[in-house]
């Protein structure tokens, strides 16, 4: 693992005033990867995703500009059909190639600065999730050329981090899980100390805040997104299993307990919301990663997924009295989490610039 940019002479973001703004500050536009049908998320069900997909796009359009990422001319017309409802004006396509649909995992960070005009972004490396998948070197690639495309002035750590593996609330506490940040088969190079010391010098991170264990099913070894969510500077959403036999019980309970005893980079202890979980959904035999934190928070609206079961309704609640300013629109992802993510594991916010 080669040097970082502070040891090469560059200035890291956080000495240059960037930080990470919470996903709730105003955005430029969100960035979607559209799938492809020889990709490995969807096998035998990429046609039965697009509706999800759709409804997305056409839900973010409604909030703001949607960039979508199409590996060339032939897919951005198909997807031009598919999204016929949106008005043009609010969807921007880029000719960016991907192998699989995860923006939030290939995308990179953006980054603002108080009083500049222009965004920072960090560019992760990405080697799917410990090399579990292959081929991954688009998506690798595919962060350089979004943040070319934002004109953001681009910073890479060489380190290896997805986007769902980290929650910020804005004012430097970063939330993560040492089951996937702490996994060898990310950064085995590196001491949860020099991690810590990434997401300061990075992200302008003054606190990092550590969790266990993921929910069942979720291949990225738990990302975060997944378990539990900020949704005010103090105050987070995090996922409960009632039920004791379930495998999600106890990981869930014990990360639970950790955020009673949590206090932010400003000293403030941690409101806790309590999030249901989903009902349990297998396919194949294999138990899907179905969580309601894999919500999306946009300018004017949260996707939800939803799974066809009353407990959607119960979620849906819960944010809507955290965001009473946005309009929460459940979408059914039965079909999406095939894939084994939803709709925050599909998206990349743009920052607004500070100035």
């Amino acid at each position: 693992m080669s040097a970082p940019e502070e040891k090469r002479g560059n200035a890291v973001p956080a000495k240059l005033g960037y930080r990470f703004p919470a996903e709730w500050e105003p955005h430029a536009a969100t960035w979607i990867s559209w799938p492809h049908a020889e990709g490995f998320s969807f096998p035998g069900a990429y046609e039965r995703v697009l509706p999800a997909f759709v409804r997305m796009v056409e839900a973010l359009a409604k909030s703001e500009p949607v960039f979508i990422n199409v590996k060339d001319a032939e897919q951005e017309e198909l997807v031009r059909k598919l999204v016929a409802k949106v008005d043009p004006a609010h969807v921007r396509f880029h000719r960016i190639a991907t192998d699989e649909p995860w923006c939030r995992d290939h995308g990179p960070t953006f980054l603002t600065r108080k009083g500049a005009a222009g965004l920072g972004a960090v560019k992760w490396r990405f080697n799917a999730w410990g090399y579990k998948y292959a081929p991954f070197e688009k998506d690798d690639e595919a962060g350089i050329a979004m943040a070319e495309v934002a004109g953001a002035e681009m910073h890479q750590p060489d380190m290896v981090l997805e986007g769902g593996a980290i929650e910020t609330n804005g004012r430097g506490t970063i939330l993560t899980t040492r089951s996937c940040l702490l996994n060898p088969n990310r950064n085995p190079g590196l001491t949860q100390k020099e991690i810590e010391a990434r997401l300061r010098d990075y992200l302008g991170a003054r606190k990092v805040l550590w969790l266990g264990d993921g929910i069942e099913g979720d291949d990225t070894d738990g990302h975060i997104d997944d378990i539990t969510r900020f949704v005010d500077h103090d105050r987070v959403v995090t996922c409960v299993e009632e039920d004791p036999e379930d495998p999600n019980h106890a990981p869930l309970r014990e990360n639970r307990a950790l955020l009673a005893e949590m206090k932010t980079a400003d000293g403030d202890p941690l409101e806790i919301i309590d999030l249901p979980m989903p009902p349990r959904i297998t396919r194949q035999g294999q138990r899907l990663p179905a969580s309601y934190a894999n919500f999306y928070i946009a300018n004017r609206v949260i996707l939800l997924p939803a799974y066809a079961d009353p407990a959607d309704q119960w979620a849906a609640t819960i944010l809507q009295h955290a965001f009473p300013d946005l309009e929460v629109i459940p979408i059914d992802c039965r079909e999406l989490i095939w894939g084994l993510g939803a709709f925050h594991c599909l998206t990349q916010q743009v920052p607004l610039p500070s100035a």
